[in-house]
């Protein structure tokens, strides 16, 4: 199981999976976000990579808001500190636990997820004790671990730089152009060019040394 939400850090986690020939089903989620950009992104790049499925599940985070994705909070332009209005309340505890249950149904032994605590270590979701705190409930939580089997969450990118996650997709040769990172993309997916995301993936780029592909509005 990948989780795809259809940016830059989750297309580079299929890759990496892909080119260690991984079978892979990937999952978005549809939890209320501004645009579904993005979600058209993470259908062509599982298509692009050669993923076995792609399902999109519908959640509505709107209905508990408290994020600048999902409520009436203005999305920040500059760079922030501590725990910033685009942190999602338990989005990706909630997104986790639908890729447990779906690897249950398809009987998979892993789940992919490219969450990153160097560049967002403000999200307290995408840090490493998080994702050990899942892993243990992921030990207990399904018919397969209490069975003798397991569902191991790999965190593949979760120490690297912007740079070097950049440098690791371009070395699979995966074109960056097909991801969406930004919080508030038009309908046909170009970026602002001045929420956080946006200048976190053009400094990424820009640091990696390798043009920003970037289509903007």
């Amino acid at each position: 199981m990948v989780l795809l939400s259809g940016g830059l850090d989750s297309a580079t986690t299929l890759a990496a999976a892909r080119n260690r020939g991984r079978e892979c089903h990937t999952l978005a989620l549809d939890y209320g976000q501004r645009h579904s950009a993005e979600l058209n992104a993470a259908r062509v790049v599982s298509d692009q990579l050669g993923a076995a499925s792609h399902r999109v599940v519908s959640i509505d985070l709107r209905a508990i808001g408290g994020s600048a994705l999902t409520d009436d909070i203005e999305v920040p332009t500059a760079g922030t500190t501590g725990i910033p209005v685009t942190y999602v309340p338990a989005r990706n505890t909630v997104m986790l636990s639908v890729a447990l249950g779906l690897a249950e149904t398809l009987d998979a032994d892993e789940i992919h997820i490219g969450v990153n605590a160097v560049d967002y270590s403000g999200y307290p979701d995408c840090r490493p004790q998080f994702i050990a705190a899942f892993q243990d409930l992921a030990r207990v939580a399904t018919k397969r671990s209490v069975e003798g089997g397991s569902v191991e969450i790999i965190t593949p990118l979760i120490h690297l730089t912007k740079a070097e996650i950049i440098k690791l997709g371009t070395e699979l040769k995966f074109d960056y152009s097909l991801t969406v990172s930004c919080y508030q993309a038009d309908e046909q997916g170009r970026a602002c060019g001045r929420c956080d995301s946006c200048a976190i993936r053009h400094a990424g780029f820009d640091a990696a040394g390798l043009p920003d592909p970037t289509r903007y509005a």
